[in-house]
């Protein structure tokens, strides 16, 4: 990393403020970032982590302050003159036309032209050379469609560098990656240093920012609590700078009480997606489902939430067979999901969290044929103050609540459902560490209320953390069972996740 005291910053924020009714986002903010260097910003939900992303973008404009890019004064008034001025957002929703190649999305807008005609082979070389630069091998000729995420991520990447960005802001980059793709999103990480570019490295994933942050400058309530090398910081003192209190532990401790067998899955095979996957669930219990991604731990989700059918196989709930042909069926069984996808499965985000919690208990809410708003907004605000759903009103659009409090919004919906048999699919994925605390105490009091919980997670020590009992997949196959969480380790777990 550069001499600070030396050079002149790539960029810097000073005493940026930014206020939305009701709410002061941003108070007196100011950051830098050296040439060749990673900052990584960290801070809760809430804390303005995304106000100031888009102010570097363009997006947004600052009420008061100053933004500098290599000491010259700027004003990012658009997302063109953002990327003009060398800035690139990177985004968790990439900004890809799907039908199109990658060549064509690299160069869309910004085609290579002799007299009118683009000239594919010249675009070919260069996106060769770009994908070469981060050290990526992806085919220019390929459909954005029929890439991996990752892929995907670096097409993004790759599309900044041939605009000429010198500053990069990744927000959330890992969230949907597994954990091989993290590891090449890191080396790319690494290339782009190399070549001089400068990072915004925005993640809830500490050991991530830890891996790969020269500097950390943690957000909180709008306005930066703390700044300093990565070396010199531990993560429970980051973690206690995000939340402004100690953490005592990771996760909370439960005192589990198991009871009969709630649920049996025998038999149940989709293809090759799941194959011939048989496992019990009890009463009070939380069953963790570990494995990589396409393992097949979402696919039986679906297959017991009926948003699939299965080819064969059967599934008993406290002994009668049950048949799932569509959500509706599941759900009058008391079996709810809550989405990996919270946003595009879990919500409709235009819709007031009330409307969202009203949704699948309409019938509990009829009188006469009509809705009784009143006995709505009555059991919704029951579930504000149990879930402690950060709200300024029951009308706020689910789009505008951050990801912790969305996923409690999905639950109080279930909840209201009488669901005894609830699974998680990745309920911490994109939630920072104090929400994730939150959610995990939930889950212990569901369970400890004597529902049945699956725990679908790619994060290992959650997986270890909160379960009772882990199940392990691979391609479609169970794999392997931990009785005794106790004593279970990632390497166990992740050895049985890639056996062949």
């Amino acid at each position: 990393m550069p001499d600070s005291a030396k050079a002149v910053a790539i960029l810097s924020m000073e005493g940026i403020d930014k206020s939305f009714p009701g709410v002061n986002a941003l108070k007196g903010v100011s950051l830098d970032l050296q040439k060749g260097e990673v900052l990584g910003l960290i801070g809760e939900n809430g804390a303005g982590k995304s106000t100031l992303i888009k102010i570097l973008g363009g997006a947004l404009s600052p009420d008061k302050g100053k933004i500098r890019v290599a000491g010259r004064r700027v004003t990012l008034s658009s997302p063109a003159v953002s990327q003009t001025e060398g800035l690139a957002v990177i985004y968790q929703e990439f900004n890809l036309v799907p039908d199109l190649t990658v060549r064509e999305n690299l160069f869309l807008g910004r085609e290579e032209t002799t007299f009118g005609v683009i000239q594919h082979q010249l675009e070919d070389r260069k996106a060769r050379a770009l994908f070469e630069r981060v050290g990526m091998e992806i085919d220019p000729n390929a459909r954005c469609r029929d890439l991996s995420i990752a892929e995907q991520q670096t097409v993004e990447i790759a599309r900044a560098l041939s605009s000429d960005a010198r500053i990069f802001i990744m927000d959330e980059p890992t969230a949907a990656l597994s954990h091989h793709e993290v590891d090449r999103l890191l080396n790319v990480i690494g290339e782009l240093k190399s070549h001089g570019v400068s990072i915004v490295y925005v993640s809830h994933r500490l050991d991530e920012v830890f891996a790969v942050a020269d500097r950390i400058s943690v957000l909180r309530d709008g306005e930066i609590v703390g700044s300093a090398v990565t070396r010199d910081l531990s993560k429970d003192g980051l973690i206690e700078m995000m939340v402004g209190r100690k953490l005592d532990e990771e996760f909370p401790p439960r005192q589990s009480r198991i009871g009969p067998v709630r649920l049996q899955v025998k038999g149940l095979t989709r293809g090759d997606l799941v194959q011939n996957v048989s496992f019990d669930l009890h009463e009070g219990e939380v069953l963790g489902m570990a494995g990589l991604v396409g393992a097949g731990r979402t696919e039986i989700a679906r297959l017991l939430f009926g948003a699939d059918q299965a080819v064969s196989g059967e599934v008993l709930l406290q002994g009668n067979s049950l048949t799932l042909r569509r959500p509706r069926d599941a759900i009058q069984k008391g079996i709810c999901l809550l989405t990996e996808d919270r946003k595009g499965q879990g919500l409709i985000l235009i819709h007031s969290v009330m409307e969202n919690f009203g949704l699948p208990n309409l019938k509990k809410f009829e009188r006469g044929g009509f809705l009784d708003g009143r006995r709505e907004e009555d059991a919704f605000q029951n579930f504000v103050r149990e879930l402690k759903i950060k709200i300024s009103s029951p009308r706020q659009t689910a789009a505008s609540l951050s990801g912790g409090n969305q996923q409690k919004v999905v639950l109080a919906k279930w909840l209201e459902h009488s669901a005894d048999v609830i699974i998680f699919d990745e309920p911490t994925r994109g939630i920072d560490v104090a929400a994730k605390f939150e959610i995990y105490l939930l889950i212990n009091e569901l369970a400890a209320q004597g529902k049945s919980i699956i725990l679908i997670s790619s994060e290992l020590p959650e997986i270890i953390g909160m379960s009772d009992r882990i199940l392990v997949m691979h391609e479609g196959r169970m794999r392997g069972e931990i009785t005794d969480v106790t004593h279970a380790t990632q390497e166990q777990i992740f050895s049985m996740a890639i056996a062949s």
